[in-house]
């Protein structure tokens, strides 16, 4: 037993409350363990009679449940942002309990001084500005504890000093005004002098709120249960159960889950006062999430049954429909998915029949049908592979279906008819491996005539660029050779007319030399003695021949 939250209670009942827990747990070992440390606290009684004893006699009775130390059976969830909540309200924000209440101004003044703590937050509006701070009039808190505090004229302080400054040189009370509205952190709390004092640095407030941000805010950043409960009191007829109507959180579906998350209670373990209640005396088969499945799986049936109707009067759209909506119902139940299956393969869609076959014997490995249906739609989409021709696929489709029965004639009876092609195929390969292994290698393959008659294509295509290129050419040396020929002919022209003039100047000379060379030979004869009358002879007969 939580021996600190025991002596709690204790303290405020008193010594009553003490020996009816003596009573009722005198055989609760945990209670004789911490009984010892009780004694004192029994004594240390605030003094005020409660005179309560039926409330005392229900904790006496249910101490063992209430003080557990484990009463808790989930973690709780962490503190989520203010803003975010409210923005989004997974749960139903109302105006505090005491708002519809007759509670006294005097008894909600007292709760308010000892309910509030340190790092609370607090907001309120500035009604007067001094040199050492400024006083707020406390409108309601934030955070942790949501109480509405307007209307019991509460004032708090906040000192220069817990007053952030953005210069070392400004005055820090120069950027707020009366009327402001101020978010603050809860500073310290004098309870018996009433005097609270409030921070604007975010160091005043706790851990859990320090995501809040302090200083001043506009009227739509006010809480959300604030404004409910100012139109509340402004309004006679907006009664509790017409603002939790109004609340958009309350017509939430998940707000139990969230409110039990929220505060660390388990949903399929919850703990219960009444001891016929406690969850460790119910069966899993007991608890909503089984009875919901239960109840799902019955009107998934439903469903089915319609489809197979639709199905069986040839109204194929119907009947789809029907069981995709049991199945939207409970995913996984196995008539639906049999039934859509055996839907799916009347149509040809052989695939999505196996998926749906697959997928029910997951579920219950013995369904008798699925089992039958899943292998006649494999020897189907075997049947499909081999007109393909990927036979070894549709072999392990095959065997596959043969697992599920090996009784199944059409499945045998493909399977051998399929064993015996793949090895009549692989003979046929070996011998034809063998045979091109013995045969010598001949002239060229089909393959490599092709690249040699591609390659003589590329060449000759090269081939009749060149030419193409070269025409062009030629047709420009053409015009240059015939000028050039024309020049080089009248140069041989001029140089046979220079040789023949040589020819006939050498002649010329020859003869002029002969002729010379004649003369001479006379002159000399005629010179010499004895030798005239020859001379003459012979120059008569030489003169009588030129002539």
């Amino acid at each position: 037993m939580d021996r600190d939250l025991l002596r709690q209670c204790l303290t405020y009942h008193g010594e009553t409350l003490f020996n009816k827990l003596k009573c009722e747990q005198t055989e609760n070992p945990d209670f004789r363990a911490v009984v010892s440390d009780l004694c004192k606290a029994t004594y240390e009684s605030s003094g005020e009679e409660q005179n309560n004893p039926l409330v005392e006699q229900f904790i006496a009775r249910k101490a063992d449940i209430l003080f557990c130390p484990a009463w808790k059976t989930a973690t709780p969830q962490e503190e989520e942002h203010e803003e975010e909540e409210d923005a989004a309200e997974p749960c139903a924000i109302m105006p505090p309990a005491e708002l519809f209440m007759e509670v006294s101004y005097e008894e909600r003044r007292s709760m308010m001084y000892r309910d509030l703590e340190r790092g609370d937050i607090v907001l309120g509006r500035i009604n007067n500005i001094r040199e050492y701070g400024f006083f707020l009039t406390l409108l309601c808190t934030s955070g942790g504890l949501k109480r509405d505090i307007e209307d019991l004229e509460l004032s708090a302080l906040c000192h220069i000093r817990e007053i952030p400054s953005s210069g070392s040189h400004d005055d820090p009370l120069s950027y707020y005004q009366i009327g402001d509205l101020i978010r603050a952190g809860l500073k310290d709390i004098d309870r018996y002098q009433e005097k609270i004092t409030v921070s604007l640095h975010q160091t005043s407030v706790s851990a859990s709120m320090a995501h809040i941000k302090l200083g001043v805010i506009t009227r739509e950043e006010l809480p959300v249960h604030y404004s409910r409960s100012v139109r509340a009191a402004s309004d006679s007829s907006q009664t509790y159960e017409r603002i939790l109507m109004s609340c958009h959180g309350y017509h939430n579906p998940s707000v139990v889950d969230y409110l039990l998350e929220k505060v660390g209670v388990s949903d399929t373990h919850p703990p219960s006062m009444m001891r016929g209640l406690q969850s460790k005396l119910f069966q899993e088969e007991d608890f909503a999430s089984a009875i919901r499945k239960k109840q799902s799986a019955s009107w998934a049936l439903k469903c089915v049954r319609a489809g197979v109707d639709h199905f069986k009067h040839g109204r194929h759209v119907e009947a789809m429909n029907e069981y995709n909506k049991a199945l939207e119902i409970d995913k996984n139940n196995v008539e639906a998915l049999v039934a859509r299956g055996a839907l799916y393969a009347n149509k040809g869609s052989i695939m999505k029949a196996i998926t749906d076959f697959e997928l029910a014997l997951e579920s219950c490995p013995d369904h008798r049908n699925a089992k039958k249906y899943l292998c006649q739609t494999l020897v189907e989409r075997g049947k499909q592979l081999e007109e393909q021709e990927k036979l070894v696929t549709a072999e392990g489709l095959y065997r596959k279906a043969l697992s599920l029965d090996d009784a199944n004639p059409e499945a045998q009876e493909a399977l051998h008819k399929i064993t015996d092609t793949i090895q009549k195929s692989i003979r046929m390969r070996e011998e034809a491996l063998a045979k091109e292994q013995v045969k010598p290698k001949s002239g060229p393959t089909s393959a490599e005539k092709l690249r040699k008659i591609i390659k003589e294509e590329k060449r000759m295509k090269k081939k009749r660029k060149r030419s193409a290129s070269s025409s062009s050419s030629s047709s420009a040396s053409s015009r240059n050779s015939s000028s050039s020929s024309s020049l080089s002919s009248s140069s041989r022209r001029r140089s046979k007319k220079k040789k023949k003039k040589q020819r006939r100047s050498e002649r010329a000379s020859k003869r002029h030399r002969r002729i010379s060379s004649r003369d001479s030979r006379r002159s000399d004869e005629e010179g010499r003695p004895g030798v005239r009358g020859d001379g003459g002879a012979g120059g008569g007969r030489g003169e009588g021949r030129r002539r």
